[in-house]
């Protein structure tokens, strides 16, 4: 209904302008400049990227009131008068500003408006190259308004080119009906040729500069939803608490696209659609000003306009009632097209151990139960669409010949020329495309909906992680008063809340070597990751050396796609490391077939075994010299004399760095210079036991 009401309002707001149009100019422009300033006054508080439209209308109405003006003393010679707006023109700049500023308070457009202005809003030093100027140096928020700016002004002046256009009918069809061959080739070559020429022209600007506009303003949005899924663990922690943001991948790849296009097409539509109204309902108004009722000879002044917007109302109400379920329908395709795409790339990481169980059987079956979901909902969506196809094709093929119908009447009575029929069927038909926009864009508009909840959804995520660390209980980081890590009084838990272990004054010392053993699920791990910082489930303090790095390696390393150079480097960025030091870290890392194929690029996740990564992981942790290693399990795919050579060789490599295991080996505690054990305590939470090495425990 909001959309009916919004074309309803549009309608009334461009009639009033039309009934000011008998008004003396001396009153109509007052009148607009003083509505327009009212208009930039409230435009203070709108969004960045809505103020642009109501600055631009400003401009746009001061240059018609100056031709106006120019008209009216006498300096515009009759030629060039056919160009001159019709005085209602600036009210309807007017009015048409206030409609903005209304839009602007409806929450949805708050919210959707509040992801465009990060973009607008940008200090960002950035810069743009422009044909005939060169290089233009600015922040990137000024650039995109800039280009903003431009595209409104380039879309208003396309609507006054339609209008122009709509008179140079009436003349040609005239001149044709008169058969006046000078009129005709006048109209033909002096008017239409120079404004097809100039349509073209400006078409072509608008093409560019919206392209220009469009990356740029994605490539801003995709930079900073990254950095804010990738800041601080965020990534890792959104995954732990829920599907409230699944498949950030889709959210920031595809989602981030379509607002961006949407939300650019929708708007700047809107505004062409709304001028056009403004501009055609004038002409309408006029030329239907004399028209009766159908079958009477009762006076309907403007009959066409009446039945333009009643036409229109019918069929947005009938459209949205259609329709409405596709919001929801293309909310849940884009989750299971997601989940399927998923479950495929997730099949190619493993497609050894599938191979390994024989898991092919169950893989297809999996996954053409996900990819069911997908035809399921999609049948929905065709069915509903089938549905809006139907009713909008019936819509608009009587849209045809309801002009017709009702002007040939006065036609064949010669109260009307051929070319002022063919100028009212052209008006109508301009004026029926802008009062049923929602119509034609309805699928648009329920795609751009769904986009929208997806990415608010996402932000929504990012934001509760970010409260989650700055309010109520979690595990915190502290500078320790030395150079040990000392963890006080800290209760890890799972993220929904159970406590899963305890500890309290425990110390792992600087220099020493220590092993930390203990059943599987009693929190080793998981104590690893919360001194790591990734973990903020529970309450508690942990002090880390201040100034000192930490480097973790898991028992699954992550091995990026590219080349094995970046592979080997990860996490360091590109030219960090020179090709003496990798090599030489491949190899002591005990991969020395590896130290020639720096550049060859492949799967190497999946190319190398379980040993060979966590031994390439190994060379990582050569190369960083970090102060401080942590190994979860991270030897346990190596045969027991490899994992011994290994540690031998961290110790001579890496004298200066402390390393920390968790491992379930016997053989590791002669690695160690000390044990501690997580053992249950009477709560049933387990908790780590210091227990000091003073000789190797015999294998069992």
């Amino acid at each position: 209904m909001l959309k009916a009401s919004l074309a309803a309002g549009l309608a009334g707001l461009a009639l009033f302008a039309i009934q000011m149009g008998g008004a003396s100019l001396s009153l109509l422009l007052p009148l607009s400049m003083l509505g327009l300033a009212a208009a930039l006054f409230l435009a203070r508080d709108m969004p960045k990227f809505l103020k642009v439209f109501v600055y631009v209308l400003a401009v746009v109405e001061a240059i018609m009131a100056m031709m106006l003006v120019a008209d009216a003393f006498g300096f515009i010679s009759e030629d060039l008068g056919g160009y001159v707006p019709p005085a209602s023109m600036p009210v309807g700049a007017t009015i048409f500003a206030f409609v903005i500023h209304g839009i602007s308070r409806i929450p949805v457009i708050r919210t959707i408006m509040g992801i465009a202005d990060r973009y607008f809003d940008s200090g960002a030093s950035s810069e743009i190259r422009i044909p005939l100027i060169g290089t233009v140096r600015a922040s990137e928020g000024t650039i995109g308004t800039a280009l903003l700016a431009l595209l409104i002004a380039v879309n208003l002046f396309q609507v006054a080119l339609s209008v122009r256009l709509n008179f140079f009918g009436r003349d040609m069809f005239n001149a044709l009906q008169g058969k006046d061959g000078p009129a005709f080739w006048y109209q033909l070559f002096w008017v239409f040729v120079p404004l097809a020429t100039i349509y073209v022209s400006v078409a072509l600007v608008e093409i560019v500069s919206q392209y220009v506009l469009r990356i740029r303003w994605r490539a801003f949005l995709n930079g900073l939803y990254v950095t804010e899924w990738l800041g601080d663990g965020t990534h890792y922690r959104m995954q732990l608490v829920g599907r409230e943001a699944d498949n950030p991948d889709q959210r920031i790849a595809d989602d981030l696209r379509n607002y961006v296009d949407q939300t650019y097409t929708l708007s700047i539509g809107l505004m062409n659609q709304s001028a056009t109204l403004v501009s055609f309902v004038a002409i309408l108004w006029a030329l239907s000003r004399d028209f009766t009722l159908p079958g009477t000879d009762i006076p309907v002044p403007g009959l066409l306009v009446w039945v333009a917007i009643l036409y229109a109302l019918v069929g947005t109400w009938l459209t949205h009632v259609i329709g409405r379920p596709l919001i929801g329908l293309y909310f849940q395709q884009e989750r299971v097209e997601a989940d399927y795409r998923f479950s495929l790339a997730r099949l190619r990481e493993y497609t050894e151990q599938v191979a390994l169980l024989g898991g092919e059987e169950a893989e297809k079956q999996a996954l053409g139960r996900r990819f069911g979901m997908i035809v399921e909902n999609f049948m929905q969506i065709v069915r509903r669409v089938m549905n809006l196809t139907i009713f909008q094709s019936a819509y608009f093929q009587a849209n045809v010949v309801v002009p017709y119908i009702l002007t040939a009447p006065y036609y064949f009575i010669d109260k009307i020329t051929l070319g002022q029929m063919q100028q009212t069927v052209g008006a109508f038909s301009s004026v029926q495309g802008a009062l049923t926009f929602f119509i034609t864009s309805y699928s648009t508009i329920a795609s751009y909906k769904a986009v929208i909840d997806r990415l608010t959804t996402f932000e929504g995520a990012i934001a509760a992680v970010h409260r989650r660390d700055t309010t109520g209980k979690h595990v915190s980081l502290a500078p320790s008063p030395n150079g040990d890590l000392q963890v006080s009084d800290l209760t890890v838990s799972l993220p929904d809340g159970r406590a899963l272990m305890r500890a309290d004054d425990v110390a792992f010392r600087q220099g020493e070597t220590t092993l930390l053993t203990g059943p599987s699920g009693s929190g080793k791990s998981t104590l690893f990751r919360a001194i790591s910082g990734i973990w903020p489930f529970g309450q508690g303090e942990i002090q880390v050396p201040d100034g000192q790095s930490m480097m973790l390696l898991p028992q699954r390393p992550y091995i990026p796609m590219g080349s094995l150079r970046a592979a080997v480097t990860y996490p360091g960025m590109h030219g960090v490391y020179d090709d003496a030091s990798i090599k030489d870290a491949l190899r002591a890392a005990k991969l020395p077939a590896l130290a020639d194929r720096l550049d060859e690029e492949r799967a190497w996740a999946q190319t190398l075994s379980l040993g060979e990564q966590q031994r390439l992981a190994i060379a990582r942790a050569l190369l960083a010299k970090p102060d401080w290693l942590f190994l979860d399990e991270a030897t346990a795919a190596l045969d027991e004399p490899t994992e011994a050579d290994i540690y031998g060789m961290l110790k001579k490599n890496l004298p200066e760095t402390t390393i920390v295991s968790i491992g379930h080996r016997s053989t590791l505690s002669a690695f160690h210079d000390r044990r501690v054990d997580m053992q249950k305590m009477e709560d049933g939470l387990f908790a780590p036991v210091d227990r000091r090495q003073t000789e190797p425990e015999p294998t069992a």
